[in-house]
């Protein structure tokens, strides 16, 4: 059965080790002498071990002590920065987190879980729109970082996943078979024109059959299998399929996903945008719908 160490009495023999009597160690600590003899009695007996010689010139450590001293500051430490973390104001506030819908999965819902262990106190507010809306909402302070799907980078911001763009569709569809092929895009997303290019190029007609501002309305609408759709190859939604259409369709660029973050100072921020670095640089927590 697990047990436990007295963080208390741990911080005691500490102190003690440090200062090199009870005495120096009870009015650091703004205790009685006695409630430090006591701590380090009760520490050394659920040890059972020694951890000080005593004598007329203070205490020195055994060698047990010394083995328990350098664990003990590690241990204390990292006490005394997880409440200082908990408790400190500068660990509590909002961050505003922009993302087009269509990047939203895999990586957003477990940054958002990650960083809400580590910054309980800290609320972070999703903003799901375009990257057309997100990059001047940054601009203008209402954003704290953005994620953005483009095909260059523009000063300020990184790149954190090139991707191509694959033809999806309902799971078992036959839309994409379809002449004029019918698509369905929000009337702002960045993918619509480089479609509509390629379709071009190669000559095949197509008509769009969804003209909406709604994510949900073009998934719904793809989903019944009456239109197809583009999405970057790492970020498919779980409720469509990639198109295997054996070249009968053309190939699409690739595209960046892009993090930008306000110029103004933060910690919290630093912190967050390195969550967001570290879930896209990691390639096995990304998973394509084949």
């Amino acid at each position: 059965m697990p047990r436990n160490l007295d963080l208390t009495a741990l911080r005691s023999f500490a102190v003690v080790a440090e200062t090199g009597g009870v005495t120096r160690a009870a009015s650091q600590l703004n205790v009685t002498q006695s409630a430090v003899s006591m701590q380090l009695k009760r520490l050394e007996e659920s040890l059972g071990q020694p951890l000080l010689e005593r004598s007329g010139r203070g205490v020195q450590l055994t060698t047990q002590g010394e083995q328990v001293l350098s664990r003990a500051k590690r241990i204390l430490a990292l006490n005394d920065e997880i409440f200082a973390r908990m408790t400190d104001p500068g660990y509590e506030g909002v961050i505003t987190f922009g993302v087009p819908a269509d990047i939203v999965y895999p990586h957003v819902p477990q940054i958002l879980q990650h960083f809400d262990r580590e910054y309980p106190r800290v609320k972070v507010d999703l903003v799901s729109s375009y990257t057309k809306r997100l990059k001047p909402m940054l601009a203008e302070g209402k954003l704290d970082a953005i994620l953005t799907t483009e095909d260059v980078v523009d000063r300020g911001g990184e790149t954190i996943l090139e991707s191509p763009l694959v033809w999806v569709g309902a799971p078992g569809g036959v839309a994409w078979r379809a002449r004029p092929l019918r698509l369905a895009f929000e009337n702002q997303c960045i993918f619509r024109v480089p479609v509509q290019r390629a379709l071009d190029a190669r000559g095949i007609p197509w008509e769009m059959a969804v003209e909406s501002d709604s994510t949900r309305t073009v998934e719904a609408t793809v989903s019944a299998d009456l239109a197809v759709h583009a999405m970057l190859e790492n970020a498919i939604s779980p409720r469509l399929q990639r198109v295997h259409h054996g070249g009968d369709l053309p190939s699409l660029p690739k595209m960046r996903i892009n993090l930008y973050r306000r110029g103004v100072s933060s910690s919290l921020v630093d912190d967050f945008v390195d969550m967001v670095r570290d879930a896209y640089s990691r390639p096995g927590t990304i998973a394509a719908v084949a």
